[in-house]
């Protein structure tokens, strides 16, 4: 192994071999603490430590890195006090997530780190949305990502390095080559040579790193640092190393030829640049030995401030209250002044004025920009906002959905349009795992808006009709919101940018056009969790949401005699419980009509929460019309069978009879 010093000055070489040596103290002591089981789970990144090291050394402290397992050098390098690390590793309350997650799976603002996910790949498209949000500012920072060569494979990879180059991100891809995912070797991962190639076809820099050798990880990163300041753009970085332990303590290494690891055992990028800078006579024996002691008297003293900690105790009112990021709502009243506009023009505006009042807002979406989206929504928002704030993206929604949390954690507000709810299916796992999840993990608000055109009636077949809504009610961390008419689209769509937590909001297309209102043009907001009683009456409740309400409205004018409660959800996660409860109470009967197909639809658990809440009020069962359990159809008599428009003024009539 060739050191080449440049003109790194003495101090400098031993500041980075501080740096280097202290994960390995702490890997060396972890290893010990589970052979003695105190510790359960450990994954080990001794024989990568000059890696997460040279990258952390050469970044600012207020520029974000988003680590991986084996990057305990990104932490000690961001002089996280390591109490609080051994806290975390204990679930202890000095820890970052309140004994929530494991390991490395949290992220810290003070330190600008922000740990991953176990899906991996998302992470790459949060450092995009992180370099975009500097990219805004133009505050010259760089963002490094890690990754292995195993996530290398999977789609969120390449959306996320695709929407970096045409972005022009300053983003540091950062390929941790370690020969093997769990125990699968890279002959079975990959066909090209090597995994830096894969930036040729993004029009990508790219470059192979001896990852061992931290004054090439250091100085390659440096002059990168720098010249990517005055031409921001994003590298691909290939580093050649070696795991010498199993992914996780549990696994072990049987799978590895001997003769592999002997060879990287000699590799050792501890032990080589300690040899280097002794044979130098920069480092002596007596300093090595000091710093030994001083970092293992760090490591001794903070493990018994951590090990001394008491257990966490389960709080209910916590667990549940920090599932979302508290937010106090405060009411814009709506102006005098009003227009009749279509349930599109509504959307339209609130996106308009909300990104009129919040200047750190960007709205991100295929052919949003000059076209004006699918559905024209976005049409002349350019010429008011600029290309940097309203965003054509490729079709990549996994990496779109992601780099709106890092727009997030780097304070912007995203708006993400879907063309369609359907398409949402190839950006699930980061709204689902990420988004929903992040301030339960280590309280970081995810402070994005993805709109949902979604519904049937207009003949669009399985792939532009659906309402999935439900896809997401179960999901702790989400709010999801899907308005009937233009007044409450426009002030609800302006709340949901307002409020800091991840919100689903869903637009029916069919109502787009054929549904007008009186709405205020001035901005104003509405609650989310808030229902809309829209009719009275006493004989029974019917519950809808979205188009079924103007579905129930007709049948309800068709059946003038039918005394009912028409409770409007408007908003579905939260979910006014309080006026469904009551309005049951009242009428003894309840409907729930939803557009969706009936299994395992929202409306079973309506069904469910009133027979537990209300039972002793109800003078009929509970009843559920709702879509047939099949895919959405193309063809109109197909698509009329399918849809429960045909079947709900009998169900109706059959519950008031009971």
């Amino acid at each position: 192994m060739i050191f080449e010093r440049k003109n790194l000055t003495d101090n400098q070489l031993l500041d980075l071999y501080k740096r280097i040596l202290k994960p390995r103290l702490i890997e060396e002591k972890m290893l010990i603490l589970i052979r003695q089981g105190k510790v359960s789970k450990w994954f080990s990144g001794i024989g990568q430590e000059a890696i997460s090291v040279g990258v952390t050394a050469v970044l600012d402290s207020d520029e974000y890195i988003l680590p991986m397992h084996r990057n305990l050098g990104v932490f000690t390098g961001r002089d996280i006090p390591l109490y609080r690390l051994f806290s975390q590793w204990q679930g202890k309350a000095n820890g970052f997530t309140k004994g929530r997650d494991r390991s490395f799976h949290f992220g810290t603002q003070q330190y600008k780190i922000i740990g991953m996910i176990s899906h991996l790949g998302p992470q790459l498209g949060v450092a995009d949305g992180i370099a975009l949000a500097n990219k805004l500012k133009k505050n010259g920072k760089v963002t490094a990502v890690f990754t292995g060569e195993g996530a290398t494979s999977e789609g969120d990879f390449h959306e996320a390095l695709n929407i970096a180059s045409v972005w022009e991100l300053p983003v540091l891809f950062i390929i941790e080559n370690n020969g093997y995912g769990l125990s699968t070797p890279t002959n079975e991962q990959y066909r090209c040579e090597n995994l830096a190639d894969k930036g040729i076809g993004y029009g990508m820099e790219n470059h192979i790193v001896d990852g061992n050798n931290i004054l090439e990880v250091f100085n390659l990163l440096s002059e990168l640092k720098a010249s990517m300041k005055d031409n921001p753009r994003p590298v691909l970085l290939e580093f050649k190393t070696f795991r010498m332990r199993g992914h996780e303590e549990a696994s072990g290494t049987k799978y590895v030829p001997q003769e592999l690891m002997d060879m990287w055992a000699e590799k050792d990028p501890v032990e080589n640049f300690r040899n280097f800078l002794t044979e130098n006579k920069i480092l002596t024996s007596e300093f090595d030995e000091a710093l030994r002691l001083e970092i293992k008297k760090d490591i001794d003293e903070s493990l018994a401030l951590a090990n001394a900690e008491p257990e966490i105790e389960a709080s209910l009112t916590e667990e549940l209250n920090d599932v979302y990021k508290p937010f106090i709502y405060e009411e814009v009243k709506p102006s005098t002044e009003k227009e009749n506009i279509r349930f599109i023009d509504a959307i339209s505006s609130a996106l308009k004025q909300s990104m009129e009042r919040f200047e750190n807002s960007v709205i991100m979406g295929q052919d949003i920009a000059e076209y004006g989206g699918a559905f024209k929504i976005t049409d002349g928002f350019v010429a008011q906002f600029g290309k940097e704030r309203v965003i054509n993206t490729p079709i990549c929604e996994s990496a779109v959905v992601s780099a709106g949390m890092g727009l997030s954690i780097n304070g912007y507000k995203a708006i993400v349009e879907m063309q369609f709810a359907d398409f949402v299916s190839t950006g699930f796992n980061p709204i689902v795992n990420l988004l929903a999840k992040s301030h339960y993990r280590w309280l970081e608000k995810a402070d994005v808006v993805v709109r949902m055109p979604c519904g049937g009636g207009t003949q669009a077949g399985p792939f532009h009709s659906q309402t999935n809504e439900a896809w997401f009610t179960k999901t702790p961390g989400l709010k999801v919101v899907y308005p009937a008419f233009p007044y409450d689209a426009k002030g609800l769509l302006n709340e949901a940018i307002n409020d800091p937590n991840p919100v689903l909001f869903f637009e029916h297309k069919q109502l787009y056009r054929s549904v007008y209102q009186d709405v205020p043009t001035a901005y104003y907001t509405l609650p989310l969790g808030k229902a809309a009683l829209l009719k009275e009456g006493d004989s029974v409740t019917i519950i809808a949401f979205g188009a079924a309400v103007h579905w129930a409205i007709d049948t309800l004018d068709k059946n003038p005699e039918i005394s009912a409660d028409l409770l409007d959800l408007r908003t579905l996660q939260p979910l006014d419980t309080d006026a469904i409860f009551a309005s049951v109470k009242k009428t003894g009967r309840a409907i729930i009509y939803q557009e969706d197909s009936m299994f395992g639809g929202i409306a079973s658990d309506l069904s469910a929460m009133i027979m537990e809440n209300c039972f002793q009020f109800l003078d009929a069962p509970v009843q559920r019309v709702a879509s047939l359990d099949t895919p959405i159809p193309f063809t109109k008599a197909l698509e009329d069978q399918y849809l429960p428009k045909g079947r709900f003024e009998n169900a109706l009539n059959a519950l008031l009879a009971y």
